[in-house]
């Protein structure tokens, strides 16, 4: 499992064709690709470390504190191209991407496990497999990638 986290001024996700939209201010924005061999082991200690990761400023603008020491919120959008492998061609290799069924469970293990660990009103999301527009303002930047173990 791969996540790619972003710590943000604010973040959205917009899909026009459903209507839908959330929104979030200071915070994280997770970027989640499954891969085939990801288990809820994976789920928990990636969700764990990304809700735990110390990428906010504390007093003295050093990186020292967790998202939920700043009461911040977390916006989290499934994206399988984090496992497209572009070593070979012009063209992306996804053969290590799960199937939907496998990775749609997996991503809403990890919006669970981030919720419990965050609080249910602290946590929005993309719709999984829809084409959404994303809005990313980085605050910093800071980009963060955390694997699972495997």
């Amino acid at each position: 499992m791969r996540a790619l986290v972003q710590r943000v001024s604010e973040g959205g996700v917009f899909i026009k064709s459903r209507n839908y939209s959330a929104e979030i201010s200071k915070g994280m924005v997770i970027l989640l690709g499954v891969r085939v061999a990801d288990t809820e082991q994976d789920v928990t200690f990636v969700a764990d470390k990304c809700s735990n990761l110390r990428i906010f400023e504390d007093g003295e603008g050093k990186m020292n504190l967790s998202i939920k020491d700043v009461g911040g919120e977390a916006l989290i959008i499934s994206q399988f191209t984090l496992y497209g492998d572009a070593r070979k061609g012009n063209r992306p290799n996804f053969t290590e991407v799960a199937r939907a069924e496998q990775a749609e469970d997996l991503y809403n293990k990890f919006v669970e496990r981030v919720k419990a660990n965050l609080g249910d009103a602290r946590v929005k999301t993309g719709i999984f497999q829809a084409m959404m527009e994303v809005k990313i303002i980085n605050d910093g930047p800071v980009t963060i990638l955390v694997e699972s173990k495997q």
